[in-house]
């Protein structure tokens, strides 16, 4: 396999010569969609793979490094369903160890632990949070020996620990380490570590990482069917370009579903009567200033029907969640005055300041995919965790479904061992020693950093900012600053971010719209009020030129974007979901998706 990645190198060459890039842009997904093309007229690839969220972009990884022909599609942009709307953690999940799974456990905290110390460090870092205790004796013994446990699975077989252990806190240390929490609220607290992530930025870096190995990627790209040989096995896919409208045939002799709560739409393109159940469920979380809670760490507290996390997370704290039903439309889940209105109050009744609704800069809303027990008739299932499925309702085709974002890997890993069969021995998976882009050469960049630094005037903020977001590829940000000194400064409206992110979310991550740039590049759609409509124009001024915008084109991504974030700001003020979801198809989607073929 050609096209490993160089650090501190330039980019592959484009795939004419026979080699790759780790670069997205317009033209490496016009020679994606020009590979799916190919595949039905020549070579049909060995995998393509639908859903660009956390799961799909792990299989591309995982099948591109196995030597696979890959290809991965996503109707949206990458990471515009739930992989982008998460908690943002990276953890061992410490209910399941009142479930006694500690199977489960030791696997999502190897996962959290692989990611930290060499898959992703600069994406992934420690977060200490704190356990609260009402009770003085019997719960700090319950709750500590749980946590004891939580620590010593994530040692065992290790070496190095990618964490601190856990510590006992008093009262008095819990209120120097977070003033804010009631004093009538614990007695102490437990303090233990996991680990949080830009969620949309790990789903990037992993097809971008794809890509270094060859996997073509191609995002706003939709599959409306599926096809099926003589025999009736899946053999490929009808897909739409949503921004050309073109249609395009692709072969494959693996086709694998990784479509979250998508997954029986899809499935219902083979015609079949298979397959897994996935109902949606709605967690909501809400942003706040870092300023309006005194917090050194996170909080995490059981609240009636879900779980409470206070994460610190950048320059803000998200709370959330909540878990409810939703069996709307799955493409645009959306806060409701109700689920504001829960959180806050879950928050409230545990902080000595008052959280308020002029408080909240930002909402997001995201559908968990829950797997329903069992399966379909008629389906093949071989690999089932409390987790995750992966089965096959027909043959050609693969499904997965559940899972959570910290054990992606293991996914990808069952998904495309599943596809091959007894073939998967000859190829096994790889991934736990690829690391992901940035991460090589991450000390290298620490050290050159504070030259940069002193170069453009970038404060110790901005420069832990752009490590934590880019990792090694610092250079690469570094040297667009060089070509044009105008993209070291800062945003005027938003400067938390540079000028030169903007560039780079086009010149190197592929967004092709401003809502790509502003909702899944970086995160201004909720860090700001009003969904940073102030920095809009100056952000546009940037992606237009390198987009080939004219003027209405112009107009007109700015007018999507803030139509969407009119209609989620209106959405989050009606009582309920079915209200909500009708205000918020008031703004019709940058590249609306096309109706399925079943």
């Amino acid at each position: 396999m050609t096209g490993i990645y160089a650090v501190h190198g330039m980019d592959k060459q484009p795939e004419g010569n026979g080699m790759v890039t780790t670069r997205l842009t317009t033209e490496s997904r016009t020679r994606a969609l020009a590979a799916l093309e190919r595949s039905a007229h020549a070579d049909a690839l060995d995998v393509l793979v639908i859903g660009g969220g956390v799961t799909g972009a792990g299989i591309a990884l995982d099948a591109a490094t196995r030597g696979l022909s890959t290809a991965v599609v996503e109707a949206q942009d990458w990471a515009s369903g739930t992989s982008g709307r998460s908690s943002k953690l990276v953890h061992g999940g410490l209910r399941y160890l009142q479930m006694l799974d500690f199977h489960l456990v030791r696997e999502a905290l190897t996962e959290r632990d692989l990611l930290l110390k060499e898959l992703a460090p600069h994406l992934v870092r420690p977060v200490p949070f704190l356990y609260p205790l009402e009770h003085r004796v019997w719960e700090r013994a319950y709750v500590g020996a749980g946590i004891a446990l939580y620590d010593t699975l994530a040692t065992i077989g290790r070496g190095r620990r990618a964490m601190p252990w856990h510590r006992h806190l008093t009262r008095r240390r819990l209120a120097e380490k977070f003033p804010d929490l009631a004093h009538d609220a614990a007695v102490g607290a437990v303090q233990y570590w996991d680990a949080s992530v830009d969620d949309a930025r790990l789903v990037t870096t992993l097809v971008r990482t794809a890509a270094g190995h060859g996997a073509h990627a191609a995002p706003r790209t939709q599959v409306t069917a599926l096809t099926k040989d003589a025999d009736g096995a899946v053999d490929g896919a009808v897909v739409v370009d949503l921004e050309t409208g073109r249609e395009i045939t692709v072969r494959a002799r693996h086709v694998i579903n990784a479509t979250g709560v998508w997954t029986e739409d899809t499935e219902a393109l083979a015609g079949d009567e298979g397959g897994l159940r996935v109902l949606a469920s709605k967690g909501v979380h809400v942003v706040v200033p870092r300023d309006r809670i005194r917090g050194e760490v996170g909080l995490i507290l059981q609240t009636p029907v879900s779980v409470l996390f206070v994460i610190p997370w950048s320059r803000y704290w998200i709370l959330g969640t909540t878990d409810t039903p939703w069996e709307l439309d799955p493409a645009h889940p959306v806060a409701t005055s109700a689920d504001v209105d829960y959180v806050l109050d879950q928050a409230n009744s545990v902080l000595s300041c008052t959280l308020r609704r002029e408080d909240v800069i930002g909402t997001y809303a995201g559908l968990r995919p829950l797997l329903q027990p069992g399966t379909k008739e008629g389906t093949s299932s071989a690999k089932v965790s409390r987790e995750h499925t992966v089965a096959s309702p027909t043959p050609g085709l693969t499904v997965i479904a559940g899972g959570k974002l910290t054990t992606y890997r293991v996914m990808a890993k069952d998904a495309v061992d599943f596809a091959l069969g007894d073939a998967a021995a000859a190829r096994p998976s790889i991934t736990h020693e690829i690391p992901l882009l940035g991460a090589d050469g991450l000390e290298a960049a620490r050290g050159d950093a504070g030259a940069w630094a002193r170069r453009y005037g970038w404060t110790p903020a901005m420069v832990d900012h752009l490590l934590h977001r880019y990792g090694a590829n610092l250079f690469e940000i570094a040297a667009l600053c060089e070509a044009d000194p105008s993209l070291a400064r800062p945003l005027d409206q938003a400067p938390a971010y540079l000028r030169a992110e903007v560039h780079y979310a086009v010149s190197h991550e592929g967004a092709i719209h401003l809502e790509d740039v502003l909702a899944h590049r970086t995160r201004l759609v909720y860090e700001l009020p009003d969904g940073a409509l102030a920095a809009v124009d100056e952000i546009a001024d940037v992606v237009a030129p390198l987009l080939g915008w004219d003027d209405a084109t112009r107009a007109a991504e700015i007018e999507s974007y803030a139509a969407r974030v009119r209609a989620e700001a209106a959405a989050a003020a009606e009582p309920d979901d079915a209200a909500a979801a009708a205000v918020r198809r008031r703004a019709s989607d940058v590249a609306p998706m096309r109706a399925l073929r079943t």
